[in-house]
């Protein structure tokens, strides 16, 4: 054996039966993060990886790249609160970046809020901020080493002053505040056994809402929903453009459908005192339905009611009955609607999705005319700033090989003129020498599925570049272009080709697109993936040898799940804390919310496509001659409280004793543990390229890829 791995005890006497099916656990130890097994399993995995990656040649040159090259600004889209506009600004390599002020646009920025100072390390991090309506006060939440709860903080915005109010157990909490500044509403958990600080793997149940009086205990916060025979329901409160209503929109899984129910504030002259009398106006889950804006009673929405890929809708509340619903701007034929925002009164915005390119156009509110579509290359709008009482707006572009192109419209003016207002570029890059291209190529059942190919411009399809290919495929959620410098550095200096592959599950079709690869048709994701790696061999931009696979999350599951489907098409893959459990995966944190998108196994139907593809469950030695698993690299965090680390454990430790002891079985199968570190949120710059720099370093030696100055 090329490697010495871990002896992990199995507990062979752990089995459960599943619909009558007996299924071995014997690593169910693993899931005790706090056991001194685990932390010694953890500990001797590591200790064996961290050696490897040390002696990896590329490692300290990559590291050093890195850093030279992700010394660049990074800024966010000004947008004004009050009278004072503010933005996010990172010098480089800053871990955090920090929040300016500024008086005017003109005028020089000050540090107003800087996360930095949150630890000496960089791991606590700003999660989330809500100004109140008249800009005077900020609300903002702060999380400890990636975990996804969440401490809400005050601050009084003249002057910066920190308040006294201190809000806990908050997570996946929405921050709106009452326009009259008093308080703002904010999501929280019961108050569970045990510790609350990311290690823990107890199920998120009961989310409740409540409104926060400023200058009040949380104790006499004032609970506004909740939902005690819906366990897994969570909410989150907007308040209108006008003030007046409260938007409540209800949840059970990351399903896109959501329940909407209102209040009128006005309905409620005492003030806001306890549950808050509901007006239920859309009360299942059929379709979801997202404020856009309102004039008094008359609300607009993007929803995909009878529209997969989204369209706008006025509901007036005043006649709620569906027959009185009017049609604003209707689904197109291709494209998708991402967003829709209403800026300067009577402009409607919204960013569309055209063959996983953004298209941003120029409505009017009252009719839904189309007035003009904004200018942008091949790439993301990835950041807009302006709301209805502002009277201009600020768009953030970005793409394969540009960074940053922040663009700034006054909407007095006529004609309207968007303008450059930032440029950002990386120096000792010149973008003019690489090329990315957008291929369609057939999946098994002969759908076409796009990807992208960024690479050396004039590269000879002779099979000779290794290749890097990320996907993802899951939960609506569009990959669509964005910068990377760790990649453009795997592009530049080991000769690489970037390929991102669009499969089903994503958003980039929309809801039709998402349906095609969730739950019985899961299969559909990974057989697109592995159609992505055949038709980069096939057309001779890579070799099995030399491709490497990447995802995270649900992208790590899918890497694993390819390289047990598939190991002769993989040379490399590296899985981020993905989800390989698919039996157990909804006991744990917030994974009951997942099922919309898998399924669970305590149903029959659903066990049986679980159990077919599940990671952990899969693992065979690959039949046929010099046929072997890739080299396995899986990344997690201790702090992982969405994905929890036990997945990628469990996952290891069956493969390194099924076929780690392998004879055929000479690439390596690692694991490796960071140690404050999260699901990815908030993580500082430092661990960022440290990670990176581990990733593409395990690549290279793996692959026998050389360092090309």
């Amino acid at each position: 054996m090329p490697f010495q791995y871990p002896n992990a005890y199995r507990d062979e006497s752990v089995v459960d039966e599943y619909h009558g099916e007996k299924v071995p656990d014997p690593y169910v130890w693993l899931e005790d993060p706090d056991s001194e097994k685990t932390q010694a399993f953890v500990n001797a995995q590591n200790q064996l990886t961290i050696p490897f990656l040390e002696g990896c040649p590329v490692r300290d040159l990559f590291k050093e790249r890195m850093t030279e090259l992700y010394d660049y600004p990074k800024y966010s889209c000004p947008f004004k609160r009050g009278s004072r506009y503010f933005h996010f600004y990172n010098t480089g390599l800053q871990n955090q970046s920090v929040m300016y002020v500024q008086q005017t646009l003109e005028a020089e920025p000050t540090i107003f809020l800087d996360p930095n100072t949150f630890s000496e390390d960089g791991t606590v991090a700003l999660r989330g901020y809500a100004f109140s309506e008249d800009g005077e006060y900020l609300a903002y939440g702060v999380s400890a080493s990636g975990s996804d709860w969440v401490e809400i903080r005050f601050l009084r915005v003249d002057g910066a002053v920190e308040l006294e109010d201190r809000l806990e157990r908050v997570k996946f909490s929405c921050m709106s505040w009452t326009h009259d500044g008093r308080g703002l509403f904010y999501n929280s958990y019961p108050t569970q056994d045990g510790k609350s600080d990311g290690t823990e793997t107890s199920t998120n149940l009961h989310q409740k809402l409540y409104y926060h009086v400023l200058g009040t205990p949380q104790s006499q916060d004032i609970l506004c929903a909740e939902f005690p025979d819906q366990p897994k329901w969570m909410s989150g409160a907007e308040v209108s453009d006008d003030g007046r209503y409260v938007l409540l929109s209800i949840h059970e899984g990351c399903d896109p459908v959501n329940r909407l129910w209102y209040c009128d504030l006005q309905s409620v002259p005492q003030g806001i005192t306890g549950l808050l009398p509901w007006v239920k106006l859309i009360d299942n889950f059929d379709a979801e339905y997202e404020y856009v804006t309102n004039e008094e009673t008359v609300f607009t929405f993007k929803t995909n009611l009878d529209a997969p890929r989204y369209r706008i809708i006025t509901i007036d509340f005043a006649h709620p009955d569906t027959s009185s619903w009017k049609e604003l701007i209707p689904q197109h034929d291709k494209d998708v609607i991402v967003f829709a925002t209403c800026s300067y009164s009577t402009c409607l915005f919204v960013c569309f999705l055209h063959d996983v390119k953004n298209v941003l156009k120029m409505y009017r509110l009252a009719t839904g005319a189309e007035l003009r579509t904004f200018p942008l290359d091949v790439g993301s709008v990835v950041g807009f700033t302006g709301r209805k009482k502002d009277s201009e707006i600020f768009y953030y572009f970005t793409s394969f090989l540009s960074p940053a192109i922040i663009y700034h419209c006054d909407l007095t003016r006529e004609p309207l003129e968007p303008h450059v207002y930032r440029e950002v570029t990386v120096k000792g890059f010149n973008p003019s020498d690489y090329q990315t291209t957008q291929v369609f190529y057939p999946s098994k059942d002969g759908t076409q599925i796009p990807m992208f190919i960024v690479h050396k411009k004039g590269i000879k399809l002779d099979g000779s570049h290794p290749a890097f290919l990320y996907g993802y495929g899951g939960f609506n959620i569009s990959i669509t272009p964005s910068y990377s410098v760790s990649r453009l550095i795997f592009v530049r200096h080991l000769g690489g080709v970037l390929a991102v592959a669009n499969i089903r599950g994503g958003g980039e079709y929309g809801e039709t697109w998402h349906k095609g690869g969730m739950l019985a048709n899961k299969q559909n994701c990974f057989t697109d993936f592995q159609c992505a790696a055949e038709y980069l061999i096939d057309q001779g931009y890579t070799i099995p040898s030399k491709l490497t696979i990447n995802g995270g999350s649900n992208g790590g599951l899918l890497v694993a799940a390819c390289v047990n489907q598939r190991p002769d098409l993989f040379g490399c893959a590296v899985a981020q804390v993905g989800v390989m459990d698919m039996l157990k995966f909804h006991k744990f944190t917030i994974g009951h919310a997942w099922t919309t998108d898998f399924g669970c196994s305590e149903i029959e139907e659903q066990y049986r496509w679980l159990i077919k593809y599940s990671p952990l469950h899969n693992i065979r030695v690959p039949e046929g001659e010099g046929v072997q698993y890739p080299a396995v690299l899986l990344l997690t965090g201790d702090h992982d409280d969405r994905v929890v680390p036990l997945h990628s454990l469990k996952y290891i430790a069956t493969l390194q004793h099924l076929v780690g002891r392998a004879p055929s079985q000479t690439n390596p199968l690692f694991i490796y543990v960071d140690t404050k570190s999260g699901h990815g949120a908030g993580k500082p710059t430092s661990k960022v390229i440290q990670e990176v720099a581990d990733t593409y370093a395990f690549i290279a030696r793996c692959l026998d890829i050389l360092w090309v100055k």
